[in-house]
C-alpha cells in the first residue's frame, strides 16, 4: 500500500479491515478487532510521509451482519462528497466482483485499481501473504516473521492468533 502512496497513484489511502465479508464461506481467524490492530500496527511502521496520508478505518468492522463493500463505499462518499474514489483490490477478489453485493452500482461510484496477486494486475510489491499462508507456516512450525512487521508478527505471537484451534 506504501507503493501506491509513494508513485502517488493516489493522494490518500483509507484501510478498512473487513468485517464480515458475505461471500467468505469461512470466518476469519482472527476477531475484526485483532485484524483492525494488525493493520494499525503496520501502518505504524511506515515512514511518517506516507503513514500521514492512510486513515484506517473501522467501519466495517463497527457494522453488525454481513458487509458489503458498497455500503462502505457509499459512507466514505459521503464523507468526500468530491473525492474521486478508487477500490484498491488483490486480483484475486476482482475475479469474483460480478458476483458482489450490488457490483454495478458499486463499479459505477469508484475506479477499480487491480494490485497482482499471483502475477495478474498491478505489480506494487505488495506483500504476498494471506492469513491461509500464515496459519499453513504456523502449523508446520515455518517462520515467517520477516514477511511481515516485526509489531505484527508479536501480536501474532501474543495472541496466538492464526494457530489452530
Amino acid at each position: 500500500m506504501a507503493q501506491l502512496l509513494a508513485r502517488n497513484i493516489v493522494d490518500e489511502l483509507i484501510v478498512t479491515p473487513a468485517g464480515a465479508p458475505w461471500m467468505r464461506v469461512v470466518t476469519p481467524v482472527a476477531a475484526g478487532e485483532d485484524r483492525l490492530e494488525m493493520v494499525k500496527l503496520a501502518v505504524a511502521t511506515l515512514p511518517g510521509d506516507i503513514a500521514a496520508r492512510i486513515k484506517v478505518s473501522d467501519s466495517e468492522i463497527q457494522r453488525a451482519g454481513a458487509t458489503f463493500t458498497i455500503d462502505t463505499v457509499l459512507e466514505v462518499k459521503a464523507e468526500n462528497p468530491n473525492a474521486q474514489l478508487v477500490l484498491i483490490i488483490g486480483s484475486d477478489a476482482f475475479s469474483t466482483i460480478g458476483q458482489w453485493h450490488r457490483s454495478e452500482e458499486l463499479l459505477g461510484l469508484v475506479e477499480v485499481f487491480v494490485v497482482a496477486r499471483e502475477g495478474v494486475g498491478f505489480d506494487i510489491d505488495a506483500l504476498s501473504i494471506s492469513s491461509s499462508s500464515i496459519r499453513e507456516k504456523i502449523e508446520s512450525n515455518e517462520d515467517f516473521g520477516s514477511e511481515l512487521p516485526e509489531s505484527v508478527w508479536s501480536y501474532i505471537k501474543e495472541r496466538n492468533l492464526y494457530a489452530s484451534k
